[in-house]
């Protein structure tokens, strides 16, 4: 009997050309050996037990990794000082490489749901209204990685429960595949950063790139009269509007699909654009990665174009990518430069994520030396 189901792969990856089905009776050494090899493991077992390989997986990769490292001769002292200016951006580039085969290898696991979003598999939850809020109604039975059906588990969690922002007395519920801001120093920023005057003679802010709206909404409580806040991405669209409704900002706050402005001008743009300028793997991570920069100098290009008189851009950028040799402050103040524009101010803060401070990461380094920064942007007089 044939059985036919919808591929989905949120980072768009191809249907695997070879499945095997694997049950409870499978070990882990075995299915990550045909994982490595390209087989992908369609579960027929209990789907706790196929939540515990996933781990012993992912501990088989890991630990493999490592063991690569190892193997790699330590360089020459003498040598040190002239390499060190490649050695943060080759650590970058191989820990994107080994994240991507990471992923190739785990996505293996592979699971099946009915039309109605439904598993058969003993001790299976109810995944049907995470994966609707995630890839909207079905439209037949389909296959999945388990991986990414527990990215839309944990997604659904948080968006019930939100993420708390006590700074700014905000409570954000964000959707799946949009950027949550679990990084909360960018957010007070914009919370302590001085309003331009111009505000006075015409409250009308942009912000571009709204994503979950927490920075419109920011701007809201603010006091600022009218928050206009834009996004390409219709999960974006949908999440923002949903936490602007639930803040109860929707006489202040409109949101707007656009490719970065809308028509108009305003006294206050604000844009927190991806901070990396490298390409993204997948939708879920273009929040993070901005090819050559195309928002960050999007954006800079039409600031002048949409300020009123006096009024003010407000730029949020880590530093991360200049720590990672992506992108130097030259540049950047170079593309300020040839956007006529020039810095009023520059408000950093120190991010106090975990990552920040863990020294088992590959990018400490970089990560440990990392500051945000809120610029504030004026056209040149």
């Amino acid at each position: 009997m044939t059985h036919g189901a919808n591929w989905q792969s949120e980072r768009g990856a191809a249907p695997p050309q070879q499945v095997q089905l694997a049950d409870d009776r499978m070990n882990a050494d075995t299915a990550y050996g045909l994982a490595c090899q390209g087989v992908a493991l369609l579960w027929r077992g209990d789907f706790q037990n196929a939540r515990q390989l996933l781990n012993a997986l992912g501990s088989r990769a890991d630990r493999n990794r490592a063991d690569r490292h190892r193997r790699v001769p330590p360089r020459h002292a003498a040598t040190w000082a002239a390499a060190a200016a490649t050695t943060i951006p080759e650590a970058f580039h191989r820990e994107r490489q080994a994240r991507a085969q990471r992923a190739r290898t785990l996505s293996a696991l592979l699971i099946e749901l009915d039309a109605d979003y439904r598993s058969a598999l003993r001790r299976a939850p109810d995944v049907s209204a995470a994966c609707s809020e995630a890839f909207g109604a079905a439209h037949g039975p389909l296959v999945l990685s388990l991986r990414e059906l527990l990215g839309v588990i944990g997604a659904h969690e948080w968006r019930v429960r939100g993420i708390e922002l006590p700074a700014v007395n905000l409570r954000i519920h964000a959707h799946y595949g949009v950027f949550a801001p679990l990084r909360h120093e960018y957010v007070e920023l914009v919370a302590q950063a001085p309003l331009p005057a111009a505000l006075a003679e015409h409250n009308m802010a942009f912000d571009i790139g709204t994503g979950t709206g927490v920075l419109a909404a920011v701007l809201a409580r603010r006091g600022v009269g009218q928050v206009l806040a834009t996004d390409l991405q219709p999960r974006a669209l949908a999440c923002a509007r949903d936490n602007i409704e639930r803040l109860g900002l929707t006489q202040q706050v409109t949101v707007q699909q656009a490719d970065l402005y809308p028509g108009g001008q305003a006294a206050l743009i604000v844009c927190n654009p991806p901070w990396l300028p490298a390409r993204a793997s997948s939708a879920l991570e273009r929040a993070v990665y901005d090819p050559d920069s195309s928002m960050l100098l999007g954006f800079l290009s039409g600031l002048a174009e949409h300020l009123v008189p006096g009024g003010e851009g407000w730029l949020i950028l880590s530093d991360l990518a200049e720590h990672l040799g992506l992108r130097s402050r030259e540049q950047l103040l170079a593309a300020f430069d040839a956007a006529g524009l020039q810095v009023l101010e520059r408000i950093d803060t120190r991010p106090t994520h975990p990552r920040a401070s863990d020294t088992s990461d590959p990018l400490s380094a970089a990560r440990m030396a990392e500051v945000t920064s809120l610029w504030r942007l004026e056209v040149k007089g």
